[in-house]
């Protein structure tokens, strides 16, 4: 049985990285969240300790190190811009690291890193759970294993409505959370190059607090992509229905249906990394890259090549009329 810590107990990811470190049988001894509403935690190891200051965290840790109390791995969900920390306080320490996707907002923090875990001997993990879904490797293997050299025509879709709360939130700022692009759609990302190969054009069309849409040109595909946590965004279909969420990934015309199959999918990473089969540094790297071009990048509009959503009205920010300008020239 594994010794686990945590940082960031009380948000929406959370619960599964729990739920992994429970099925996997291991056990979660300390957890750490500025903010106390973290009653999910007695659905799980209600023994642990919890802190809301990182300092006494960080002393219980030292102090069950010293009495013999190994920390096998420190699991993180914390927000975005603090992985980079999070991370080498957890090698410090002498655990591995398990972190939250986006593993870092920079390339250069990747780099970094690779300095102290050569240092401590110690290793960093991500979760990249679609690549882990069963049919996201059968498309990858349908891919791999067809015609040499052709070019594959994706449309990748993904709608997640957020109310207001997400703008007063560190989601909401483009330095905390790296944007919308950054922020819900990294993973796609990574699966994208993971099946279709690496990036030779990455053209921004839209970017701003709500949405963002572009195109990529892979080694085997051009992607049309939108992100949005606009509701108004969804298909008139989803919203009539009371529908939230709109996920679509359609390749030469054909829908690619992985809706489902993503319960287990957190538990599924947690066991192969204690099997020596995680996912670290190199592979969180491609998509690392992706998005911060994506963020730097000056939306250019529509240019005849763009997905077709995002050609919809673009949306006021829904508080301050400052913010507007803010992110108009950037992509989120």
């Amino acid at each position: 049985m594994k010794t686990f810590s945590l940082i960031g107990a009380a948000g929406y990811v959370a619960p599964r990285h729990m739920r992994a470190i429970k099925d996997t049988g291991n056990t979660l001894v300390a957890a750490f969240d500025n903010n106390d509403s973290v009653g999910v935690i007695d659905s799980y190891f209600p023994e642990a300790d919890f802190f809301v200051e990182f300092e006494r965290f960080d002393r219980h840790l030292e102090k069950l190190k010293r009495s013999g109390t190994r920390m096998d791995y420190v699991s993180i969900c914390s927000p975005n811009y603090l992985h980079d920390a999070h991370i080498r306080f957890g090698l410090r320490h002498g655990a591995d690291v398990i972190c939250e996707k986006p593993l870092v907002l920079n390339p250069w923090n990747i780099e970094a890193l690779r300095d102290i875990e050569e240092e401590t001997g110690r290793k960093i993990y991500t979760i990249l759970q679609l690549r882990l879904h069963p049919a996201i490797i059968a498309l990858k293997n349908e891919i791999d294993n067809g015609p040499k050299g052709k070019l594959h025509d994706i449309e990748l879709t993904y709608i997640t409505s957020r109310g207001k709360w997400y703008y007063t939130s560190w989601k909401g700022a483009l330095d905390k959370s790296g944007g919308i692009a950054t922020n819900i759609g990294v993973h796609f990302f990574d699966m994208l190059q993971w099946i279709f190969g690496p990036v030779r054009e990455n053209t921004v069309h839209v970017g701003t607090h709500d949405r963002a849409a572009g195109f990529l040109q892979l080694e085997k595909a051009n992607v049309r992509w939108f992100l949005s946590i606009n509701a108004d965004t969804l298909p008139e279909e989803v919203r009539a229905k009371g529908g939230k969420t709109y996920r679509s990934l359609q390749m030469d015309g054909r829908e690619i249906e992985f809706s489902e199959g993503f319960t287990d999918l957190h538990t599924l990473s947690y066991a192969q990394i204690q099997e020596g089969r995680g996912f670290g540094l190199d592979a969180a790297a491609p998509s690392v890259e992706i998005v911060h071009e994506i963020r730097g990048a000056r939306p250019i509009g529509l240019d005849g090549n763009h997905h077709r959503l995002a050609a919809l009205p673009l949306a006021p920010h829904p508080f301050e009329s400052s913010n507007i300008s803010r992110y108009k020239n950037n992509a989120t």
